[in-house]
């Protein structure tokens, strides 16, 4: 159940730069409807997000410069990682009073954490670059749900962390849902304990299918997805081994296969991946995977604008199909746990993906009401579950290419 705030912090955290940054952090309250306390295995008073304002650490100084942000941020990165600790503890963090207003400004604040920029193979969405590791969030239509999800669950390599930053916020709706994946785990374990016990011994199987022209609005091409490689003049031959060499950066043998069809105009890619990973450094299971957003967004029958799917898409590692009831239910407690983040103009919301999962709600007005902007880096790869047996149970990093 979620639980009231009510002054979880005896006293405010503050985190301080070092002496050549007259700036701090600041932790605030946020409503109840934005901000909740985390059930277990969290730590007792945890709340998602952390909220931080960025204010000085001494009277009489001026408004807070980019560069003085950064050097913040940088200091408290070089006190023991302590940004990344927070983000282990809590899953998410949300900064403002941010003086950050474009792309460059944002990617500049994101590297300043000195994570490794992540590199998406077989991307699904439409991501132009903007600025270095930055791109637009999700352009899928407005009207589109798009529910509670870890990033990039469907294919092998996704990243350990994810930064949004808001450039304009509509005036209503639009929201961007919070929740923590251990969370998630630790309640589907005592309510669903005969489907999480299924995902330990047979994982997931995901089916991507890639097309040489866009699918839908805001996807991605093949050639965004695994063609880097393909140069103007290339031979159907030759456009097809520099896919397949792509695709086998995955590291994953036999648990990816793909097939070519339609003359070679569509590429279907099925990987056998555990939806059950663990978290770094603390070892707790975390349910990462989308499974409660294909329900809500594809199945529910008030799914908005979009038609409703088969449900036999959603497939154990063996093959056999997810009971609907198993995904009903874990939307259920995911619609308890989550919060719905009401963006303000310069906020950004910092996810560790391996424990914390996001997505979009709908909005009112017009597409460009509402911008967010994306930036993915890697960090240290989820652990394999215990109760899974197989090496097709734990994720690597990308080989480079």
């Amino acid at each position: 159940m979620t639980a009231s705030l009510s002054s979880h912090f005896t006293q405010a955290l503050k985190l301080d730069g070092d002496a050549s940054t007259p700036l701090a952090f600041e932790s605030f309250d946020l409503p109840s409807s934005n901000q909740r306390i985390l059930g277990a295995p969290h730590p007792k008073g945890t709340v998602i997000p952390l909220a931080l304002a960025l204010r000085p650490s001494v009277h009489d100084v001026a408004p807070p410069s980019l560069d003085a942000a950064i050097s913040t941020i940088k200091s408290l990165q070089a006190q023991g990682s302590l940004l990344s600790k927070k983000l282990a503890t809590h899953g998410t963090l949300l900064f403002r009073g941010l003086p950050i207003k474009s792309a460059d400004d944002f990617s500049r604040f994101a590297h300043a954490f000195g994570f490794s920029p992540h590199e998406i193979i077989g991307i699904v969405v439409d991501r132009p670059l903007l600025a270095p590791n930055v791109a637009p969030a999700n352009e899928a239509p407005k009207e589109v749900l798009i529910y509670n999800h870890n990033e990039s669950p469907q294919v092998p390599h996704a990243p350990e962390y994810i930064f949004f930053y808001s450039h304009r916020a509509p005036k209503e709706g639009g929201k961007t849902p919070i929740s923590s994946s251990l969370e998630l785990f630790h309640r589907a374990k005592e309510e669903l304990p005969e489907f999480i016990d299924e995902l330990a011994e047979k994982g997931i199987l995901s089916k991507v299918t890639y097309k040489v022209d866009k699918q839908y609005t805001g996807g991605s091409t093949l050639k965004q997805a695994f063609g880097k490689d393909i140069e103007e003049g290339d031979d159907e031959a030759t456009r097809r081994a520099k896919v397949e060499e792509q695709i086998k950066r995955y590291c994953r043998g036999e648990h990816t296969t793909w097939e070519w069809t339609d003359e070679g105009k569509t590429l279907v890619l099925t990987h056998r991946l555990p939806a059950i990973r663990t978290q770094p450094g603390s070892d707790l299971p975390t349910l990462f995977t989308g499974l409660a957003g294909y329900y809500k967004t594809f199945l529910s029958p008030d799914a908005p604008s979009v038609a409703r799917r088969n449900i036999t898409q959603q497939l154990f590692g063996d093959g056999t199909p997810i009971p609907e009831h198993y995904l009903k239910q874990l939307a259920e407690i995911t619609d308890e746990i989550r919060v719905l983040h009401k963006w303000q103009e310069g906020d950004v919301l910092v996810y560790d993906n391996v424990i914390a999962q996001h997505g979009r709600q709908p909005w009112k007005g017009a597409q460009e009401d509402r911008v967010v902007l994306a930036s993915l880096w890697d960090g240290v790869v989820p652990g394999k579950f215990g109760q899974s047996k197989g090496d097709w149970a734990q994720v690597v990093q990308a080989s480079q290419g």
